[in-house]
């Protein structure tokens, strides 16, 4: 080997050594980085002498992984956070808040004022039974549509951050692509744009397609693209308010629509689709059921046509503004949040006690006790309307509690299917949790720094440059005799 061969190769093979040195350094600067991957020096020979290539670790198949229990997690998290604000509504089911307490408190009071019909103060607190039974209906529906736009104000806000990551991610998704063509080093653009996914994998389900030329293109959990070159406009129109029977609006990808009735690829995952749930589902099912609970009461205390005539039944303790007649099944959609104690009943709004115990909120026809206050010890209609409050009639079977239940056993299983939901959601959040953090770990295993790992091999390095140094050194000696001995 002639003594120019020799110095072009320790040359090379310092310079190769100065490379991967520097890589190792990235990668020790990186280490407290989570986004940051391992950046690997691979060293190749050409003609040329020896030339590092600096390659990123990656794992498509754990990144994808991580990408889906994210959005996973991402669903049932949104979905628990609105499901405890729902369970405000019960609270604690031993105190008088929740629906089915309301209706044990009113049975009890019912109970006691029947059994002294006369009795003024009975009466009284029969009332206020009836008046905090109302609220008690009134005030979870109200809660139910603040939800509701407020889940709507979410999607909005996650709407918004999807374009923004969207966008981002067309820009450094170009910039891989150009800096990748010029055979520059676009490792950290790279990093920059896994981060990017795994945040947009919070809020929507996404699927990366690798393609040729580091290009990635993104779709939805469904299909929909996102990024093909170009981010696809997500766009979405914010509800002011929201009344009960209502909908929200849908989401569109590039005019596609993601989710609701009308969604031929709907979305399946993210945080975008825990906000639609619960905003279009969960709570709209919970408003059925206290709508039907208020028909129900509705129905148990309404009154009947006492005459050969038999008008048809009319709201009698309980009422709605507008009421025609007693509401079928299934109950109009926010009758909860109407229902009133009729004023009739009450001496603060002009009415009086008595047509509780008579009857004759509706008129003549309509009174149980024709001979009025001359027989005060009337109970009749009071332990009728007893019996009432636990008799089960029809009510609507499409929120699958059965086809017919009584006043407390409808609101009992109401209470119930709010625990049970939010119970099964709270469980599944956690497995979710535990699955994303095995899959976050094994893809730390695969791309992270090791620093054990990169010390040895900063060792192995530098041995390797003192070695190429020396090397250098004895041609310096050898070329210095050699030159002398020409002279």
């Amino acid at each position: 080997m002639s003594l120019s061969v020799a110095y072009n190769t320790a040359r090379s093979s310092l310079q190769a050594s100065q490379s991967q040195m520097a890589v190792v350094s990235r990668n020790t600067a990186g280490a407290s980085d989570p986004n940051y991957s391992r950046k690997i020096g691979a060293l190749t020979t050409e003609a040329g002498g020896a030339r590092v290539t600096v390659l990123r670790a990656s794992d498509r198949a754990l990144l994808s992984k991580m990408l889906e229990t994210t959005s996973d997690a991402a669903t049932q998290k949104a979905l628990l956070e609105g499901l405890k604000k729902l369970s405000e509504t019960i609270g604690d089911p031993e105190l008088d808040q929740s629906p089915a307490a309301r209706i044990g408190v009113l049975n009890g009071a019912l109970q006691q004022y029947a059994n002294a019909p006369d009795n003024v103060d009975l009466a009284q607190a029969f009332v206020k039974s009836a008046y905090d039974m109302a609220g008690s209906l009134n005030d979870a529906t109200a809660a139910i549509q603040s939800l509701r736009k407020e889940a709507d104000r979410g999607i909005a806000d996650s709407v918004a951050r999807i374009n923004d990551l969207l966008t981002k991610f067309e820009k450094v998704n170009q910039q891989v692509m150009s800096g990748a063509a010029l055979g520059a080093d676009v490792s950290d653009a790279m990093d920059t744009r896994d981060s990017l996914i795994a945040q947009l994998s919070e809020e929507i389900g996404v699927t990366v397609v690798p393609r040729a030329g580091n290009d990635v293109a993104l779709y939805t959990d469904s299909g929909v693209p996102l990024v093909d070159r170009l981010a696809r406009p997500v766009t979405f129109t914010q509800t002011s308010a929201f009344a009960p029977g209502m909908a929200g609006a849908d989401v569109f990808i590039d005019g596609i629509r993601v989710t609701g009735p009308g969604a031929a690829m709907p979305l399946n995952s993210g945080n975008l689709v825990g906000l639609v749930s619960l905003r279009d589902d969960i709570t709209v099912t919970y408003q059925q059921q206290l709508d039907e609970l208020a028909r129900g009461l509705i129905r148990a205390f309404a009154e009947s046509d006492q005459t050969p005539a038999a008008k048809p039944d009319m709201p009698g303790l309980f009422t709605f503004p507008a009421a025609a007649g007693v509401p079928g099944t299934p109950a109009p959609a926010g009758l909860a949040a109407r229902i009133a104690v009729n004023s009739a009943v009450d001496p603060l709004k002009g009415g009086k006690y008595e047509n509780i115990r008579d009857g004759g909120i509706n008129g003549a026809d309509y009174t149980y006790n024709p001979a009025g206050n001359a027989n005060a010890a009337f109970s009749e209609r009071l332990s009728a309307l007893t019996e009432e409050m636990s008799t089960r009639r029809p009510i609507d079977p499409g929120l699958g509690f059965g086809d017919a239940a009584s006043l407390l056993g409808l609101a009992s299983s109401s209470g119930a299917w709010l625990e049970a939901t939010r119970q099964s959601t709270t469980q599944s959040v956690e497995y979710k949790a535990t699955l994303l953090g095995l899959a976050s770990e094994a893809l730390s295993n695969a791309t992270d720094v090791n620093m054990d790992d990169e010390t040895a091999l900063m060792l192995q390095l530098e041995k390797s440059y003192s070695a190429s140094a020396k090397l250098l050194s004895v041609i310096n000696q050898m070329l210095q005799t050699l030159l002398g001995a020409v002279n």
